[in-house]
């Protein structure tokens, strides 16, 4: 299976303008994250899509890049938007604000990709506040590993366990967090984006609900990873801090 990764880079940004190119360690954000998709086995391309001539200006010296509409409402819908111009089977959407990407993380989503449309990775919630953090997704899976629900919302409720602490509850149940990486088989991808914007993906602003409410089923895979993401400029700082050990 030909497997690309696309990386959706945007320049404006409310709490971070400019964050693609904010430099870490001497190399603007994006190119760290291209450069773990480069140690990714499974990835045949590695694409850079924006709708900033800055961006594009900034990454074309060391990977390829892609122009888009600066009218796309979703990351999903600005690379289908790229994987329309592709001759590939299918698509990883890595997240641009993730210098630290585990590249084997890349290589579990795009390998469940063999045996179904979509997929996506999570990890344990360890920390009580992840637990109650609107900002943390959660997802709750079936027992053949597909995504039964995404919620901002602690899912599932334990019913014989809500009156003791958060950390007796995450004691009782293995609650997943939903890391932001999906795989697309490249038709399901270009399906999906004909959708409308669907009644729970409003609702709780999670573009992935959208599948999940048209029937296009989400593989999970289990990972043993934390994603490090840089939403801010603060967070520039404690990247840095990690990749110099």
């Amino acid at each position: 299976m030909n497997v690309i990764g696309i990386i959706p880079a945007r320049f404006a940004s409310t709490r971070f303008p400019g964050k693609p190119l904010a430099l870490i360690a001497g190399k603007p954000l994006i190119r760290h994250v291209v450069e773990r998709c480069r140690q990714a086995g499974s990835l045949s391309d590695v694409i850079v899509a924006t709708d900033d001539a800055r961006i594009r200006d900034a990454v074309q010296g060391f990977c390829r890049v892609e122009m888009t509409a600066p009218t796309h409402p979703s990351g999903s819908d600005r690379i289908a938007e790229v994987a329309s111009r592709c001759a590939c089977d299918a698509i990883v959407n890595i997240q641009g604000d993730e210098p630290l990407i585990d590249p084997s993380v890349i290589d579990a989503v795009a390998r469940a990709l063999a045996a179904a449309e979509m997929s996506t990775a999570a990890t344990p919630i360890r920390s009580p506040e992840e637990y109650d953090s609107p900002n943390v997704v959660k997802v709750v899976v079936s027992a053949g590993g597909q995504a039964l629900y995404f919620s901002r919302r602690t899912i599932p409720y334990l019913r014989d366990a809500a009156s003791g602490s958060v950390s007796e509850q995450l004691a009782a149940f293995p609650f997943l967090k939903h890391l932001g990486i999906y795989g697309y088989r490249r038709e399901t991808l270009l399906r999906l984006v004909r959708f409308p914007v669907s009644p729970l993906e409003a609702a709780e602003k999670l573009e992935q609900l959208r599948a999940l409410e048209n029937g296009i089923p989400i593989a999970v895979v289990r990972v043993d990873y934390d994603s490090v993401g840089v939403d801010v400029p603060a967070d520039v700082e404690r990247v840095e801090r990690i990749l110099a050990g």
